[in-house]
């Protein structure tokens, strides 16, 4: 990142001068570390280059200071010339997109018959001058345990931020969708891009709507896969997707007790009551590993939270569980999750679409997607209860996420706290983000998605207007492109050939492969 690039005089229009930005050439060249150990594995390494573009802090005030952005560009496999690039993101907000596509070549191979297909690090995270707590393990949140005093909690969260504050560097403040937005107007220009063709999963989808409404006419083909919220209050975006994941972890124990061999019996109920049971027994008496290691109720919940994710690793979830309940080794699970203590969670599901791909390089903090979801929603949020609401609601939230979902809902009760003690965010996207003048966008919405509900994708299309073309994807899951064999050849077609679904289409669930 640079310290602070020289001033720029303002531009006749009265805005800052930004055609430094907007003038400069992508330098692709090999992949390192990490990444080129992805590209090498999937076997495509000499189809994969990284690079980088160079982007304001602060757009408004360009002197302030830059950063630089990784990107990683897949090349196409058309004999001809391709149409451009198409951007992915994959989700979040905290997944990095370099390691992502280094790592799911083969998932998008397709789209490279007429994209080069790039992916990118979004500023604060993975390459691209990542953010931190500080936290070594890589677990930013705190959690709020039942009947903890509310002055305790309040006390830890001035601590987080605090921590964030001093462990992310200049970055920190400028977070957020707006100026990601922006920066992707900036790599669209780079490419030689004419116009933004744009695949973005879960978070992605809000970067995507946001980009929509800040550069209507330099929008190409879009689809939003796994859509996102634009408009609900933290709380309930984070309460209804502990619900969500409530839904999904339901349709699993359903599924597992129809099957024989089930480690929970053949009643769906009491699978529902012996899983709450599990992980009440595990938070109250932790398995220890011969390192002293612990291995908790809440660990569960973040292996399940990953898991129901995809309908294909259902069978290997009921299995991890079999070994945890039948012979106390969760070793199975820890596998499932790539580490304890769940992963990232947060509003919009904190979510990616392609998972087991967040590598994690010398250069990125372990910490950096927890830190970087936390900074995001919050410069993205407008609300900042003070500290006398939340102590007195913070109770009642506590019970009304343990109705949502008994097993996920202390998890997801920290999202709602955690931009206490930090600046308030901008009220663009709930209030401005709307009525889009772009051409047709596709929206995929999966009725069994755990973390971004289907009534999003109708809300948001609504917010958008009738530009927004609604696929109604039967299936479980989350985000539809890498489950439905149906979805992704509507999206292929949409992307490449320009074929528009009619709006109220739908994809019925795959065949059950979950066997």
């Amino acid at each position: 990142m640079g310290a602070g690039a020289p001033a720029l005089a303002p531009a006749a229009n009265g805005h800052p001068d930004l055609s430094r930005y907007y003038t400069q050439k992508i330098k692709w060249g090999a992949c390192k570390g990490s990444t080129e150990a992805m590209a090498d594995a999937t076997g495509h390494a000499k189809d994969v280059r990284c690079g980088h573009v160079t982007v304001p802090l602060d757009y408004a005030k360009p002197s302030t200071g830059t950063v630089d952005v990784a990107m990683i560009r897949m090349r196409s496999s058309a004999s001809g010339k391709p149409r451009g690039s198409l951007l992915l993101n994959f989700g979040g907000p905290g997944g990095p997109g370099v390691s992502a596509l280094a790592g799911s070549q083969k998932e998008f191979g397709f789209l490279s018959k007429g994209y080069d297909v790039v992916s990118f690090d979004p500023r604060g995270v993975g390459l691209s001058d990542p953010v931190s707590c500080g936290d070594a393990d890589g677990d930013t949140e705190p959690v709020a345990g039942e009947g903890e005093e509310p002055a305790a909690v309040l006390a830890e969260l001035r601590k987080v931020a605090k921590e964030c504050e001093a462990k992310s560097g200049p970055v920190l403040p400028y977070m957020g969708t707006v100026n990601v937005s922006r920066d992707l107007d900036v790599m669209r220009q780079a490419l030689g891009d004419k116009k933004l063709n744009y695949l973005g999963f879960s978070y992605g989808t809000r970067l995507g709507a946001v980009y929509a409404a800040q550069f209507p006419k330099k929008v190409g083909r879009m689809v939003l896969d796994g859509v996102d919220t634009l408009t609900e209050p933290v709380a309930e975006q984070s309460r209804v997707t502990a619900e969500g994941r409530q839904t999904a972890l339901d349709n699993f124990l359903t599924w597992c007790t129809g099957n024989a061999g089930c480690v929970f019996g053949t009643d769906a109920r009491g699978a529902r009551q012996g899983m709450v049971q599990l992980i009440q027994d595990l938070d109250t008496m932790p398995l220890r590993s011969m390192s002293g290691e612990e291995f908790t109720g809440q660990d569960v919940v973040g292996v399940l939270g990953q898991a129901l994710y995809s309908r294909q690793a259902w069978p290997a979830l009921s299995q991890a569980l079999g070994a945890l309940l039948a012979d106390g080794d969760p070793r199975a699970l820890i596998r499932m999750s790539g580490g304890l203590a769940g992963g990232v969670g947060g509003v919009g599901g904190g979510t990616g679409a392609v998972r087991g791909t967040g590598a994690v390089g010398e250069e990125t903090p372990m910490d950096n997607m927890s830190a970087a979801l936390m900074a995001v929603n919050c410069a993205d949020d407008p609300d900042r209860p003070d500290a006398a609401r939340i102590e007195k609601e913070v109770g009642k939230l506590q019970r009304e996420f343990e109705e949502a979902s008994p097993v996920f809902g202390k998890s997801m009760l920290m999202p709602v706290l955690l931009c206490f003690g930090r600046p308030p965010g901008t009220s663009y996207i709930r209030e401005d983000v709307r009525d889009v003048k772009t051409p047709k966008l596709l929206l995929v919405g999966t009725r069994g998605d755990p973390a971004t509900p289907y009534r999003w994708t109708e809300e948001t299309a609504r917010r958008l207007g009738p530009q927004a073309v609604v696929l109604d994807n039967k299936g479980d899951g989350h985000a539809g492109y890498l489950g439905s064999k149906c979805v992704q050849d509507k999206v292929d077609g949409f992307l490449l050939y320009g074929e528009t679904p009619k709006s109220g289409s739908s994809c019925a669930a795959e065949a059950d492969s979950a066997q």
